[in-house]
């Protein structure tokens, strides 16, 4: 490999909010998604070029950005999208939150799956808005949507349904026909769609690809924001840009409110790592897929291995999502974190018998969490 991910890192007093949390003498700090990886060699150089300059004034995207965009959505996902339909925001965090804001209104209810990611059910509450959630089912290891419940989720005060793809935490990526099947539903019940897919560039699963929801029709692409970023990918959250895809016009002057006002635009390093990212980062998101893949066989194999442990296909990103249910323990999220592991707790994603254990860390600290794993629960 030219990269090298084993390469030890310190992120030890760089005011990081997961290593910061806990005492790092006594605890591996596993569970907020950011990586312990250095950035792109790329995205690092480009972002030290612009700092030599010396001056940090107010910025604008770079000429031709959202088409950069839209090359880059062609190039990776065989999907055509016009420059137009394209929004710059800050993360896409606050276009979920806006997009549940200006697409729904007080006395209307929102469509979440379960587990998810929790800023998709903060986003309702947040807002006063209902929202019902779909339980996603494991079939066959892998976490995908209940399609012949989800018509008795509906009632006419349902305007919108917030999906996730990859998901998070499931880490499922989904089929064309699954996507078909939900669009397709959407559509019938006349509602809006939101999609995050931050992770679209992390598939492990070397037979599948990711497909973005709002590419498997017209009619589909015309009630669909899709939100993307390449701060997981590349892992610049911390200085991280996100955009959002949106077809129908309506929808792109939803999802542009508060933009400039209440809601900042993406500071000037952002644009620049995430122009080095698309023009120059792909080799390293290769290797760096290879490497997740070998993290997530060890996962596999010795999260099994344990009595009362278990855990579905790993499809994307590097989430491992871990049922706990047959331990018959109270709080295992606190049984680790007794034994020196912290992860993300179950309850966050509305199933309490789970944890979360990021994953994208040097092998070395995934074997010391799986022996921490062993430790608590054997």
């Amino acid at each position: 490999m030219v990269f090298d991910f084993d390469a030890p890192t310190n992120r030890l007093n760089t005011d990081s909010i997961r290593w910061d949390t806990f005492d790092q003498d006594k605890v591996l700090p596993l569970w907020v998604a950011d990586m312990d990886f250095q950035s792109p060699p790329c995205v690092i150089n480009a972002l030290s070029k612009r700092i030599q300059e010396g001056i940090y004034g107010y910025t604008h995207g770079p000429s031709h950005f959202n088409q950069v965009i839209a090359q880059y959505l062609l190039d990776q996902y065989e999907w055509k999208v016009e420059p137009d339909w394209i929004v710059i925001l800050p993360s896409v965090v606050s276009g979920l939150y806006t997009a549940v804001q200006q697409l729904t209104k007080t006395d209307e209810a929102v469509l979440i799956p379960n587990p998810v990611y929790h800023h998709l059910r903060l986003a309702c509450t947040s807002s006063g808005r209902q929202f019902q959630e779909m339980r996603l089912e494991l079939k066959d290891g892998r976490w995908i949507l209940p399609s012949n419940e989800l018509t008795s989720l509906v009632t006419n005060k349902t305007k919108l349904a917030l999906f996730c793809n990859p998901q998070n935490p499931g880490s499922t990526v989904f089929t064309r026909e699954e996507l078909q099947t939900f669009g397709n539903f959407c559509l019938k019940n006349d509602l809006w769609i939101c999609s995050d897919e931050i992770h679209a560039g992390l598939v492990l699963d070397e037979s599948k690809k990711h497909i973005p929801l709002a590419s498997i029709s017209k009619e589909i692409s015309e009630k669909t924001i899709t939100l993307m970023s390449l701060n997981k990918t590349f892992n610049f959250p911390g200085i991280g840009l996100a955009w959002a895809v949106a077809e129908n016009p309506l929808l792109r002057k939803a999802i542009q409110v508060g933009l400039h006002q209440t809601i900042a635009a993406p500071s000037l390093l952002a644009y620049t790592a995430t122009m080095a990212a698309i023009e120059e980062g792909d080799p390293w998101r290769q290797e760096l897929i290879q490497y997740l893949r070998g993290n997530r066989d060890l996962i596999h194999e010795k999260i099994n291995a344990i009595k009362g442990l278990s855990i579905g296909k790993m499809e994307g990103s590097y989430l491992a999502w871990i049922d706990c249910t047959q331990l018959g323990h109270q709080n295992p999220y606190q049984a680790l974190l007794d034994a020196g592991l912290a992860t993300s707790p179950g309850n966050q994603f509305n199933r309490d018998q789970f944890v979360r254990l990021n994953f994208g860390t040097q092998r070395k600290r995934v074997n010391q969490a799986l022996d921490i794993f062993q430790k608590a629960f054997t």
